[in-house]
């Protein structure tokens, strides 16, 4: 490969190590051999004096990353074992939780479009930057999927209800409510970006983000909190869908025909999610579970039915199975939550498993 093919480049100026996620055509979408390269850059920049501050940034115009490469994902569990999608999350939640706990500035441009895995190796991160053109999404349960990369805590913990709105629907954000989630701290104009990376090289972050930043956007979810904290409060999906319908207003019926659009098991499995990950308290015991989840998820139909819809045919007709909410059973959903034995992600460490939380 030559330099410009290499998926990850990497490379330092100034007091700054730069991660460029370098596969544009596909959004800059996330492989095993990135997570593993990224995790041996932090091992060196970890240890390295010269480096103060990492910065991830995508190639390309359309954003920093569209999440996991989930046609790899779709093809393990057709036609595999799903163990290589096993291994592949394995080594991205351990990259995820490293992020997290990185003992230097991590400065994430999440500029353009951050879903599923982008959010993952950037939201974690201590120093993250939204602009006008920002785009995040944990769009899983449309493809029959359950959020994951941490991404169920950092949806548990944002105000109210709006994360648990955000993890059913996978409705996109831009800059003011992703700094109203949580999900990001700081606003830059996307004019600005290639100034801050500059004075990156030569200040302390900190220093550097102050002199480009501004307040962000008015976001909507602000003006929404009323009828989404009413409705996405319900215990079930499907008393959820009930109050939606129930309110009257436009915004909340389009919500509740965004949902009847999602995998009904994936929509289940996502609200125990969330609700259990705000009980588990680190992030390392949220990874540890949604490893549980994700490695469920490989055995349902509605995984490669979703990605297959959505991504390989693109007719964007998914033939959910079950097909509806009430086929769902309380023991399908509890089978996402199911100990692993020696399989488990195991980042908590011994005695601390994800079901002591109830």
């Amino acid at each position: 490969m030559t330099g410009t093919e290499e998926p990850v480049l990497l490379d330092i100026r100034g007091r700054a190590a730069h991660i460029t996620l370098n596969r544009p055509k596909a959004l800059n979408a996330l492989n095993h051999s990135m997570v593993r390269r990224i995790d041996e850059a932090l091992t060196a920049w970890e240890h390295d004096p010269a480096v103060e501050t990492v910065l991830v940034t995508g190639a390309g115009e359309r954003g920093l990353c569209a999440g996991g490469d989930i046609r790899a994902v779709h093809d393990d569990a057709r036609d595999g074992d799903g163990s290589a999608s096993a291994a592949f999350w394995r080594d991205e939640y351990h990259l995820n939780a490293r992020i997290a706990r990185f003992p230097k500035p991590y400065v994430a441009l999440m500029d353009g479009i951050v879903m599923g895995g982008g959010v993952g190796i950037s939201a974690h991160g201590s120093v993250r930057i939204v602009t006008e053109r920002s785009q995040i999404a944990m769009p899983e349960t449309g493809i029959g999927f359950v959020p994951d990369v941490g991404g169920t805590r950092l949806l548990g913990l944002a105000p109210g209800e709006l994360g648990t709105h955000l993890a059913l629907t996978g409705a996109r954000i831009g800059a003011g409510d992703a700094v109203l989630c949580g999900l990001a701290d700081h606003y830059v104009p996307s004019g600005a970006l290639r100034r801050l990376v500059e004075d990156l090289a030569h200040m302390p972050a900190r220093d550097a983000v102050a002199r480009h930043e501004q307040p962000p956007p008015q976001g909507e979810s602000a003006g929404r909190r009323e009828w989404i904290d009413s409705c996405f409060a319900a215990g079930t999906v499907e008393e959820i869908l009930d109050r939606l319908l129930a309110h009257g207003g436009p915004d909340a019926k389009e919500t509740a025909e965004t949902l009847l659009t999602r995998s009904p098991t994936a929509l289940k499995a996502t609200l125990a999610a969330v609700r259990r990950a705000r009980r588990l308290g680190s992030l390392e015991r949220v990874l540890d579970q949604e490893y549980r989840v994700s490695c469920a998820a490989l055995s349902t139909p509605d995984l490669v039915e979703g990605i297959r819809a959505q991504v390989i045919d693109k007719d964007r007709n998914p033939r959910w199975s079950p097909a509806t909410l009430a086929e769902v059973t309380d023991a399908d959903v509890e089978r996402f939550f199911a100990p692993l034995g020696d399989r488990e992600l195991g980042l908590a460490g011994p005695g601390t498993a994800p079901d002591t939380a109830g």
